[in-house]
């Protein structure tokens, strides 16, 4: 998705933050949200294989890209991020998330009210996906100015296959994760210490799609279980010789489970 054929728009947040959107595409309304260590440009290769059947609305979340960043972080503000968005647009909207994202979704699941659709791929809420002892190692390293080698670490440390690092050093967006390297332990620990509450989640009745990579790491397939155990109307789809960035790795595979499942009836 290039700057020339998106649009971008802002919300504001319960909290006055200003969070940024790409909208693009025609059709019923699909927001994304990304995970750690990126923004709206993760899904470029994934958005044009969309646009033709969806409106976008690729999300750069709070600390990055055109949004802004205030207060103490919590992860409850970027649910309320999420839900400003979804809301704000004139129809019912689809949601999907990918890895931190997906967590964000969920929890916006309980918030917002003009959701259509679920998709969470590998979210981990409650789950520990990188050792306390290497966030620490991060931030020492964000905070000593190496945001590079903070970043290869935290990649490292979530599982990701040498085959995946090489394909994100190589993108040109590489730079731009390395300049997000402050939010990335933040994220992990946010994620890790909010536990899914069964109670509340059981009121979540919209219909809700994970998809879990084959090869993916141990900690995404103990989180979707989760999610799906949690959730009342939740089906798992197995993406096959994936792993946690299908999305950059197999983006037609991606599109195709998102346009399998918006058709699917409810």
């Amino acid at each position: 998705m290039s700057r020339a054929t998106a649009v971008v728009d802002h919300v504001k947040s319960t909290d006055g933050t200003p969070i940024a959107y790409w909208r693009s595409g025609q059709g019923p309304p699909l927001v994304l949200l990304h995970g750690a260590t990126s923004a709206h440009w993760s899904f470029d290769l994934l958005v044009p294989l969309l646009v033709d059947r969806f409106t976008i609305f690729a999300v750069d979340r709070r600390g990055r890209g055109e949004s802004g960043d205030r207060g103490k972080y919590a992860i409850e503000r970027e649910f309320k991020d999420a839900a400003s968005i979804v809301d704000s647009i004139d129809e019912p909207a689809s949601l999907f998330g990918h890895s931190y994202g997906a967590t964000v979704a969920l929890g916006a699941a309980l918030v917002a009210g003009n959701l259509h659709k679920l998709i969470l791929y590998e979210g981990s809420p409650g789950v520990t996906a990188a050792p306390p002892e290497d966030l620490d190692r991060v931030d020492e390293l964000v905070a000593a100015g190496e945001r590079e080698g903070a970043l290869v670490h935290t990649l490292r440390s979530f599982g990701l296959t040498a085959e995946e690092l090489q394909q994100l050093r190589a993108a040109p967006s590489w730079p731009k994760r390395v300049a997000a390297a402050q939010t990335v332990a933040r994220e992990a620990r946010a994620e890790e210490a909010w536990h899914l509450d069964p109670e509340r989640l059981m009121s979540v009745t919209t219909p809700t799609l994970l998809p879990l990579g084959d090869q993916s790491p141990a900690w995404a397939s103990e989180g979707t279980e989760q999610i799906r155990a949690a959730l009342p109307n939740a089906q798992v789809a197995i993406l096959p010789g994936q792993a946690h960035m299908a999305h950059l790795t197999a983006p037609e595979l991606v599109a195709e489970e998102i346009a399998r499942f918006q058709e699917e009836s409810t």
